[in-house]
């Protein structure tokens, strides 16, 4: 553990509020709330998101990206779209000057590793205590049990993918296999569609696509072989999202298993940027959003 940096005369911190610092190569936010003094990474474990621009409520900071919210006390993710604490560092006052002395570094074999060169995710989650939001402590062990997402991110690049019917086959485990409304070559129809692409799950949120607000829009065009191209324009929560790639896959699985499906292409769009305002009411009840 390094030693207490000094960071600053107790009077330059005056009133509540948050103050981004970089200590050595570290990026900080030194946060004051009721005359208590707070440290911690300034960085949203979600996508790197800096929480020094977000807003300060209480004790808790959020995310200016996608609007998660974070302890500051300990750093705890407290409401989704992140699921992994930032790391918190000690503050110690002694009347005259700030000191702060980083904790989680590099140094720590069980570290995990960094975010753009500066973010440093915890190994474990626990729920925030009351009063921030919902706990997560419901979807927590199920984050634990998950495993890394399945592909490579997409780095804000935009991917149009076509398949013929059922073509491409993927392992997504996190595919509901209820089946939906049973659509033939003549009903077929967005809304037939869009409730095709609910059994898509976000791994990391395990919300579907649909209720999460990722689907932008879907066309269906005259098709080659006498049926419909699906064309489908869609986002992603961040666009470093390393589940791209699984959730581009099952919508072309499911939607191409369709009746009356020539095609799908899948479209990536990063504009408008989702927020969680797009959400359905029932997304924000399961991931307890209010």
């Amino acid at each position: 553990m390094s030693d207490f940096v000094k960071v600053g005369r107790l009077d330059s911190y005056s009133g509540d509020g948050k103050w981004m610092l970089e200590i050595g190569e570290r990026l900080v936010v030194l946060v004051r709330v009721d005359g208590q003094f707070f440290c911690l990474d300034d960085v949203c474990t979600h996508d790197g998101g800096p929480l020094g621009e977000g807003r300060l409520e209480g004790h808790f900071i959020a995310c200016p990206r996608h609007g998660a919210k974070f302890d500051v006390r300990n750093g705890q993710a407290c409401t989704m779209p992140a699921t992994e604490a930032t790391h918190s560092h000690d503050v110690r006052v002694d009347g005259v000057f700030v000191w702060v002395r980083l904790r989680g570094g590099e140094e720590e074999s069980d570290g995990p590793s960094s975010v753009a060169g500066n973010a440093r995710k915890s190994g474990t989650h626990e729920c925030c205590e009351s009063g921030a939001g919902h706990s997560m402590g419901h979807v927590a062990g199920q984050i634990a049990d998950l495993g890394p997402g399945a592909g490579q991110g997409l780095g804000g690049g935009i991917a149009s993918i076509s398949v013929a019917g059922a073509s491409g086959e993927t392992g997504g485990c996190n595919a509901t296999t209820a089946p939906a409304a049973v659509a033939t070559a003549a009903s077929l129809c967005e809304d037939l569609v869009r409730e095709e692409l609910k059994r898509v799950i976000d791994p990391e949120l395990f919300v579907n696509i649909v209720d999460l607000g990722l689907v932008y829009n879907v066309d269906l065009v005259p098709g080659e072989m006498g049926g419909s191209k699906v064309k489908i324009d869609m986002t992603m929560t961040s666009p470093m999202c390393p589940a791209g790639p699984q959730l581009i896959a099952q919508c072309k699985q499911f939607v191409g298993q369709m009746a009356g499906v020539d095609s799908v292409e899948v479209k990536i769009v990063m504009d408008p940027p989702w927020t969680p305002a797009k959400m359905s009411d029932s997304a924000r009840d399961q991931l307890g959003i209010f």
